[in-house]
């Protein structure tokens, strides 16, 4: 298949372009398209979530594995996915944003409208670079159904998703995406496999969905991390403070470091995933005897 002659004949047909607005960037490289398509064992009987099918390059590939729901927030790219798939049996295209809309539901509803029950569901998507931690969290957080996500990023994001501890990239997307999941870095992508080519190096990540951590306190947990690196440069207790952790005092922040065999110049980049546990635990138990 010449996806770029594809893409071409469709722009020129649709007079449709890349749309800065969206994030928009058409993926054109075939064997990256089928790389990525390969990354996902699925079948007929499993599910694939594509988010933003822009052209249906990707699209193409995945049809031939699996059923698909595909979430487009581009009217104009809802158009050019309607006519291009003329045999839609095995695919449903929704048109709105993903990020407002319940996807566990929407899965629900699929299965109602087949009257059959998937066994996998995944999604498989070419996230627009400047929602994609947004995104990411949603599928993480709100979704009991999903359990493996495939996804392009920025090369960077993907750097900084597996930081290690003292690492400049390590921070809340490193914490936070740990919390939930494995992730792994599959294939690096480069811009000249895109029209137009974005200034970034991409990469292509899977995030395996796991239940390491389900009795912690979730929220507690997310509140401690983001406020740990909201200021990064600051010792963490200050960060703590400066950003009002749980209305707690700078004193009793100490006095949980103290607990906790914290030192007090301790920074939120040099603790480990284990140590913000042991530190939501600890906070979350002190809360409840209180």
């Amino acid at each position: 298949m010449d996806t770029l002659k594809i893409t071409k004949k469709i722009i020129g047909m649709y007079e449709v372009k890349a749309k800065k607005s969206f994030g928009q960037n058409f993926l054109i490289d075939d064997n990256v398209l089928e790389s990525i398509a390969g990354l996902v064992d699925t079948n007929m009987d499993d599910l694939i979530i594509e988010i933003g099918p822009g052209l249906g390059n990707l699209t193409h590939y995945l049809k031939q594995k699996s059923n698909l729901l595909l979430f487009e927030v581009d009217k104009n790219m809802v158009e050019v996915i309607e006519n291009r798939f003329e045999d839609k049996s095995n695919l449903k295209l929704i048109f709105n944003d993903v990020l407002k809309v319940n996807i566990d539901e929407e899965i629900r509803i699929l299965e109602k409208e087949k009257s059959k029950k998937f066994n996998k569901v995944k999604v498989v998507a070419n996230l627009p670079y400047y929602i994609t931690s947004p995104i990411l969290f949603k599928l993480l957080e709100e979704s009991q159904i999903i359990d493996e996500i495939v996804v392009m990023v920025q090369n960077e994001v993907a750097d900084r998703i597996n930081a290690m501890v003292k690492n400049k990239d390590y921070g809340i997307l490193t914490l936070m995406m740990e919390f939930y999941a494995k992730c792994t870095k599959e294939i690096v992508v480069s811009p000249n496999s895109f029209i137009p080519a974005p200034k970034v190096t991409s990469a292509v990540i899977r995030i395996k969905k796991e239940n390491k951590y389900e009795n912690v306190n979730k929220e507690i947990f997310k509140e401690l991390v983001h406020k740990a690196f909201a200021n990064r440069r600051k010792k963490m207790i200050n960060s703590l403070c400066m950003n009002n952790f749980m209305n707690l005092s700078k004193e009793d922040i100490k006095n949980i470091f103290v607990n906790c065999n914290l030192s007090e110049l301790t920074r939120a980049e040099e603790l480990t995933i284990h140590k913000y546990i042991e530190l939501t635990n600890y906070i979350d138990n002190t809360a409840k005897s209180c």
